[in-house]
């Protein structure tokens, strides 16, 4: 276990774990503005992280940047994953075999979601084409052509709706700010970093739960049009009858979570059993 803490927590690694926290809050910023122009009518925008990484590769110096953002979020997925090193015998004590694998499974899931992003950024930085949303609906129409097809993708959106709604209590609760090391930050930056961590976990939860719901939908009707990912989210959140006001509330609640990762980034403090 000793071994394994200082692999884990080496320097070099926890710097560049720390690059990709700030990358991913970077990302979140852009996503929330990029929906905060759908609000405003800018129908072609992607307000997903595919647009995020496009708006980042159109800017000078784009190559270098998506580089730094995918090696970065790797690390941080390394970084994030490298806590089941820590926690997996908990596995063999009978006492603690559920908790542990509910903090291993958390530990694997963030690490899962980091590690997507520092892929989809490297994907950008050398040249390739992706698009998140065209590839969920391909990856949605495949899985409904075999037996169970169905099946397994109403479990995927339940899991995704779980997910929002872990999200969302999350950002209820306030259990995010385990994961900053609060007697590092000043006093008076606690009450700004809980309420900013609170409304982008909430954002985070709705979009995420909109998501599910529409892959949901794709997987009772076989229609793949439906399984879309976020920007598909913010597009049928948009098409509510308040939809440029729901819009920028979410546009707000992305940045909020953006500017939460950057504090979390200048004083990080993993706790994969919160």
């Amino acid at each position: 276990m000793e071994a394994a803490r200082e692999v884990t927590d080496h320097p070099v690694l926890a710097a560049a774990a720390r690059v990709g926290l700030v990358a991913y809050g970077v990302v979140h910023l852009l996503i929330g503005w990029l929906t905060w122009q759908v609000a405003r009518g800018a129908g072609s925008t992607d307000a997903d992280q595919t647009g995020a990484l496009q708006t980042v590769a159109g800017t000078p110096g784009g190559s270098v940047l998506l580089w730094a953002i995918g090696l970065g979020m790797l690390a941080l997925a390394l970084w994030q994953g490298g806590e089941v090193l820590l926690w997996w015998r908990g596995l063999l004590d009978r006492e603690h075999r559920t908790r542990t694998a509910v903090v291993c499974a958390k530990c694997l899931a963030k690490s899962a979601v980091y590690a997507v992003l520092a892929v989809t950024a490297l994907l950008f930085a050398v040249g390739a084409e992706y698009e998140a949303d065209e590839r969920l609906r391909e990856l949605t129409g495949e899985t409904l052509e075999v037996p169970g097809g169905a099946v397994a993708v109403a479990a995927a959106a339940v899991g995704v709706v779980g997910l929002g709604a872990y999200s969302l209590l999350r950002g209820v609760t306030g259990g995010f700010m385990r994961d900053i090391d609060l007697p590092a930050a000043p006093d008076r930056w606690e009450p700004v970093i809980e309420v900013i961590g609170r409304v982008g976990y909430a954002a985070k939860g709705v979009a995420f739960g909109v998501v599910g719901v529409l892959l949901f939908r794709a997987a009772t009707t076989a229609d793949v049009s439906t399984a879309t990912g976020l920007d598909g989210a913010v597009t049928a959140i948009g098409g509510t009858g308040a939809g440029p006001v729901l819009l920028t509330v979410v546009a707000a609640g992305f940045a909020a979570f953006g500017v939460y990762a950057l504090a979390r980034a200048r004083y990080p403090d993993r706790d994969p059993s919160s």
